[in-house]
């Protein structure tokens, strides 16, 4: 880092002194040419050297021009070795840093502990991770070796300036300030609205992924004008912004250009009083001199501003990233404190037990709890939703610590434990298992690393997973998706089940361990439970009388006390808690109830996909992820390896054939995309025309006024001069208001045109039926990544991509036709230089924004990771293994590590190039102009004049240009836009067509439907279904988990069209009615609902988005649905927002909204998937009787285990692999004694 600094600092003085050089041959050259002008009675003795050419005595131009032009080569040489090594090694050193920081700061937050979690949202860590991280990695990078060379370019310019002329310096310096404090004001306004602009798109980017990532909810509900209104309304802030910064932006070059040529007529017009007055000490080369180390030492600060600007944003990351990793983590998993008994009993107490959430210190949920759990016995824990079940269990684990009282584990308080080692001894199976994006194998050996196969295989097996995972293509290799969701919630359930009974743990903690398996599965698994907790220390939370009853004690749970425990037997003699929930249970016939977890703090990794299917496939939008992550890991067998080369070729052909339809956009086609704002881009075009003849004209009067100092008049001399600097004046003011009229015009259309794409593109996202978004190419990440990037790309290409053309056109048209009419063989020279210059600035303009993003595609891996591991980050912690994903974070970060140590040096060469091209470039033009002098074929005059125009316009491309590197991008944005736009779904919400009956009974048929799922084709789901309804009926669906239940409703809802046969509403075929109508008469629960990051009220009203629901309707739907109370019993009641999918909320609780949330809609059909199975019992046998209430006059299809909604039904229809294999009511099928009676006894057995 020394060495790089040192290198800087002397690179930085390299410009200043090129100048010093650049003055002494400005000097031989007007010496040249004054000597033309002695007029009078001097005599000299002139050599003839040809017909019209003179040489002078005591004047060797062409040695003294040889001699300055090693010069530049010396210099330029310099440059490229001190350039070269300045970056190579701040890059160097900013990687090895960025990935120490990037493997510290995940440690330190995989080892916080969960009441962090709960103050700290998720979506904010993963943007530290990436973002925070990449602005430090930008400010440590050569931002830093870069603004020490400006700053020393500074220095050296002024030190040079006083000693050649310190008048000229300080008139120089009085307009300094302005032309430092412009650019620093102009920068500070411009970092604003940049941050205000992000901050809107990050609020449109947060709406298009809440809403996609939701996208069966939003479109069953109709949602999607909602959903494109509150996009567009974040857009359109940022439009405004971006507007003004386009205005800002060019303001400020404008006043940047305006300050310098102005400072130009200022310099020249005193500098030539100097001449004039002190010919002695002023000489033109003195006053060019100073005149260009002054400026390009003012300017140098401006120019070295924004990179101090990056190095203090990288120190504001540093700060949040530190504080982080410094924190002290009072339950730390990492630590090797603690003591490690060398065998468990297994004997629990809780003693005296007071806690509340750190998020919500005023919510107590535990108030004094007792309870003690002897080693080897089963408790179970039962109670409503919020009473405190869940939380005990977090306080074993030691995820939280109790604000007083004492956990003891076999008589030592589990604080003094050393927590890994605590963790290690237990296994759980929680509620909404967690499983993460790779093969299903490797989900099981989370649970132990070094588990066999044989191991693995018989875990499957005890957790009657075999089954199903033996039809799959891959079997253990198959990958799961992204949180499992390419399993049914049964199927996520019995893997979470093998993976906690691999462990063998001592201590089992069962959080609703079976609820989501159908009564079969239930039973078997149940019975394997029941063998796995023989000698194990067991604390069981559940409703079901299954699990209640085989416990060695049943605690009751009532206002965070336990208020009573004993044997089953014990407790209904005692007629309390678990009598009163045995008698409603006993009442309505059924036992099979789920617990909903636990209050609002617990649910911080059970936000599930907007999942409406139990089956084999629910949604694709991960698969692309899981992939790529699969890329990483090392796999145990040449099985696994390849499971993964297949995903992999699968994930590539995907991409191939995305490409492939991408179709070739003219750009005239791009162009037309900017239409609506022709009349903005027409005046900007031609205001860029204008603009791109200014630097021709700076070049022109560069040069006329060098040769003002040839004159021997002092008279003409003061005439010429300030005619001249008038004229640099007047320039200078145009280039102001070309600049500031292009800046508006194009803003305005360029971000019109964003925000039109932006909207257009959701719009069409919006469109596409719910096969497209199953595709892995469609991930919700992609689609988002999509509609930030490809809008602004496109604005690249269009109206602004041709006034650059333009601007650089006139620019370079000018100059060429100027430059050959006064030396042609110059201009062929410097023409054939021009490649080499305007790359060169290319370049250098590219490196001064950094090498930050250049990997960023390489760090996408890490980012999946760190997402996933944050995500799940309960899970992770309960299996203890924080250290596995922390390796293979850090795995995932050598590549990109290794990419950037190895492109270090062509950073630095690149750089350095750009750096040192025009020194050669002077020196190889100057030497060939002092030979066409020498043998007069030009004139001093046209040299410059020629250097000047040509060298000031290709800079000015190469500047302008690098702003515009990416066509190629924003062509292949323009494409995919494009092609979006104009992809017609086959299902098409936004179709008028179809028939919209007047009149609808609710009558439903599914006559003979096949179905696959399009992901997969080959796994068929449903296999010639027929089952129908009548008005006001209601209907069951039950079977085992992937039968096809939940897709019957998908199909109803038109998700997806059937391979074959019809769906009927009232005798007429779906595919012939309107859709929107269609989805408008259905009402729908889930079994995992989503809810929307907003209030209470407004996701209520978001059942129903035909028309304003009133906030009474809102409350009434609420006391429907037993939600009511719960509500006004938090601080802001129905105005309390409930977090992204509605993480503030427990399962229950989000049940109950969703419930209140359908019957806000007033349907003509209800479609209920479990919707009361995340319901405690007292709650359920509540909203059950509303929703039988609510089913009054209507149809309604149900799908569930429950007995409660079963024996109620008009129809029970038990469908086996994607057929009805027989229907009828609850006592013609228990007559039969077939599936459906074997489905009861299974229950009732228990």
């Amino acid at each position: 880092m020394l060495v790089g600094l040192l290198c800087s600092a002397i690179h930085g003085a390299a410009l200043p002194i090129m100048f010093i050089v650049f003055g002494s041959m400005t000097d031989s050259f007007i010496l040249s040419g004054q000597q033309l002008n002695f007029t009078g009675n001097y005599t000299f003795n002139l050599t003839k050297r040809s017909s019209d050419c003179m040489t002078f005595p005591g004047e060797d131009i062409e040695g003294s021009m040889t001699k300055n032009a090693y010069y530049f080569v010396g210099i330029g040489a310099g440059v490229l070795l001190l350039g070269t090594f300045q970056v190579m090694l701040f890059v160097i050193t900013s990687t090895r840093q960025t990935k120490r920081i990037r493997e510290k700061y995940f440690h330190a937050v995989l080892h916080q502990p969960m009441a962090w979690f709960d103050t700290h949202p998720i979506r904010e860590l993963n943007t530290r991770l990436t973002d925070d991280i990449n602005t430090i990695n930008d400010g440590l990078g050569d931002k830093i070796c870069i603004f020490v060379q400006y700053f020393c370019r500074f220095l050296a310019g002024f030190i040079i300036g006083f000693i050649y002329g310190w008048k000229l310096t300080l008139v120089i310096m009085s307009v300094s300030p302005l032309l430092a404090g412009s650019a620093a004001l102009c920068s500070k306004i411009l970092a604003t609205l940049t941050g205000r602009e992000l901050s809107a798109y990050a609020k449109a980017g947060s709406v298009s992924a809440e809403i996609l990532g939701a996208i069966r909810t939003v479109v069953a509900f109709n949602g999607r004008q909602k959903a494109l209104e509150k996009y567009e309304t974040n857009l359109l802030e940022a439009k405004n912004f971006g507007v003004r910064k386009a205005i800002t932006t060019n303001a400020a070059m404008g006043i940047t250009q305006f300050l310098l040529f102005s400072t130009f007529a200022l310099a020249f017009w005193y500098g030539t009083k100097l001449s004039v007055d002190e010919p002695e000490n002023y000489s033109i080369g003195k006053v060019l001199t100073v005149f260009f180390s002054v400026m390009i030492g003012a300017l140098s600060l401006g120019q070295g501003a924004p990179n101090l600007e990056s190095i203090a944003k990288a120190r504001g990351a540093a700060y949040s990233i530190y504080s982080t990793i410094d924190m002290p983590r009072p339950i730390d998993s990492s630590s090797i404190k603690g003591y490690k008994p060398d065998s468990v009993s297994g004997d629990i107490e809780f003693k005296k037990i007071h806690f509340s959430y750190p998020s919500r210190k005023d919510v107590k949920i535990l108030q004094g709890m007792s309870l003690k759990v002897p080693h080897g016995k089963t408790i179970a824990l039962v109670g409503a939703s919020g009473c405190g079940k869940s939380t005990t269990i977090q306080l074993l684990q030691r995820f939280y610590d109790p604000d007083a009282g004492e956990v003891t584990l076999d008589g030592r308080d589990i604080r003094c434990l050393n927590v890994r080692w605590l963790r290690e001894n237990m296994g759980i199976v929680s509620q909404e298992p967690v499983l993460f994006g790779t093969t299903i194998a490797e989900n099981i050996r989370y649970g132990r690393e070094d588990a066999t196969d044989q191991d693995i295989d018989r875990a499957v097996r005890e957790a009657n997973a075999y089954e199903f995972i033996s039809k799959l293509p891959d079997g253990l290799n198959t990958m799961v998706g992204e949180r499992g969701a390419q399993l049914s919630g049964g199927q996520k359930q019995r893997i979470a089940i093998a993976r906690a009974l691999v462990k063998n743990p001592k201590i089992l903690l069962l959080d609703e361990a079976t609820s989501a398996l159908d009564t079969q599965s239930e039973a078997i698994v149940q019975a394997a439970l029941d063998k796995a907790r023989a000698g194990r220390t067991t604390i069981v939370i559940a409703h079901r009388l299954s699990t209640i009853r085989t416990a060695d004690v049943i605690a009751g749970f009532k206002d965070g006390e336990v208020v009573e425990q004993g044997t089953h037997r014990e407790l209904m003699n005692k007629k309390g808690v678990y009598y009163s929930l045995v008698m409603q249970q006993t009442s309505n016939g059924d036992d099979d109830n789920m617990d909903e977890g636990e209050t609002c703090y617990e649910s911080s990794d059970s936000d599930s996909p907007d999942d409406l299917v139990k089956v084999k496939i629910d949604s694709s939008d991960f698969e692309s992820n899981s992939v790529r992550r699969s890329r990483t890991r090392q796999r145990k067998s040449s099985k696994r390896k390849s499971a993964k080369k297949a995903m992999m070729s699968k994930s590539k052909n995907g991409k191939k054939k995305e490409e492939e339809i991408i179709p070739e956009i003219p750009f005239g086609r791009i162009l037309a995309l900017n239409k609506p704002e022709w009349p903005c881009v027409l005046m900007g075009t031609l205001a860029s025309c204008v603009g791109g003849g200014v630097y021709p004209c700076v070049g022109i009067l560069f040069a006329k006024i060098i040769g003002v100092f040839a004159e021997l008049d002092p008279e003409v001399k003061r005439q010429k001069s300030m005619m001249f600097s008038l004229l640099f004046f007047l320039v200078g003011t145009m280039a102001f208001l070309t600049y500031f009229f292009q800046g508006y015009m194009l803003g305005k259309s360029g971000e019109s045109l964003t925000m039109r794409l932006r909207s257009q593109a959701f719009k069409a996202i919006l469109r596409q039926d719910i096969s497209w978004f199953d595709d892995y190419d469609n991930a919700v990440g992609v689609l988002t990544t999509k509609l930030a990037t490809d809008a602004s790309l496109v604005k690249g290409a269009a109206g602004s991509r041709l006034s650059l053309a333009t601007s650089s056109f006139c620019s370079l048209g000018v100059s060429v036709i100027v430059a050959l009419c006064f030396s042609w063989q110059l201009t062929l020279l410097i023409l054939a230089c021009v490649p080499f210059l305007t790359g060169a600035m290319f370049i250098q303009t590219r490196s001064m924004k950094g090498h930050a993003s250049k990997d960023q595609r390489a760090l996408e891996t890490s980012g999946k990771i760190s997402t996933e591991t944050v995500e799940n980050f309960r899970t992770v912690v309960a299996l203890t293994k924080e250290e596995v994903f922390m390796q293979k974070f850090s795995d995932s970060l050598s590549e990109p590590y290794k990419s950037a140590l190895w492109k270090a040096p062509l950073y630095g060469m690149s750089f350095a190039l750009a750096q040192a091209s025009s020194y050669f470039v002077r020196a190889a033009f100057f030497r060939f102009g002092a030979w066409l002098i020498a043998h007069c074929y030009a004139q001093y005059e046209d040299i410059y004049l020629v250097f000047s125009v040509l060298v000031l316009s290709t800079m000015n491309v190469g500047q302008t240009s690098s702003a515009n590197l990416d066509f190629a991008k924003a062509k292949a944005a323009a494409g995919r836009i494009i092609a979006l736009l104009e992809k017609k779904p086959e299902i098409d919400i936004y179709s008028d067509a179809g028939v919209k009956p007047t009149n609808f009974r609710g009558d439903i048929e599914f006559h003979d439907v096949h179905f696959s799922y399009p992901t997969q084709p080959d796994v068929r789901i449903l296999q010639g279904l027929n089952v129908s309804v009548r008005q006001g009926q209601t209907l069951a669906l039950v079977g085992g988990s992937g039968c096809g239940k939940s897709t019957s409703i998908q199909l109803l809802e038109r998700f997806y069209n059937p391979a074959g046969g019809q769906v009927f509403a009232d005798g007429m075929d779906t595919r012939g009615l309107n859709l929107a109508w269609l989805r408008s008469q259905l009402g729908l629960v889930s079994q995992e609902p989503i809810l929307f990051d907003c209030t209470i009220t407004e996701n209520i009203q978001y059942g129903d988005n035909s028309r304003v629901v009133s906030q009474e309707e809102v409350v009434e739907a609420a006391k429907k649905a037993n939600i009511h109370e719960f509500i006004l019993n938090l601080p802001e009641r129905y105005n309390t927002r409930v977090g992204d999918k509605g993480t503030q909320l427990s399962g229950g609780q989000k049940q109950r909204i969703a419930i209140a949330r359908a019957l806000v809609r007033n349907p003509k059909v209800l479609l209920l998937d479990e919707a009361t199975s995340a319901l405690d019992t007292e709650s359920e046998k509540i909203v059950q009787k509303a929703l039988d209430e609510a089913r009054k006059g209507r149809t309604c299809i149900v799908i569930a285990h429950r007995l409660t909604t079963v024996q109620n039904a008009d129809i029970i229809a038990v469908i086996q692999n994607g057929q009805v294999v027989e229907q009828g009511m609850h006592s013609e099928l228990m007559a039969k004694q077939g599936a459906y009676y074997a489905l009861v006894n299974a229950q009732v057995s228990h």
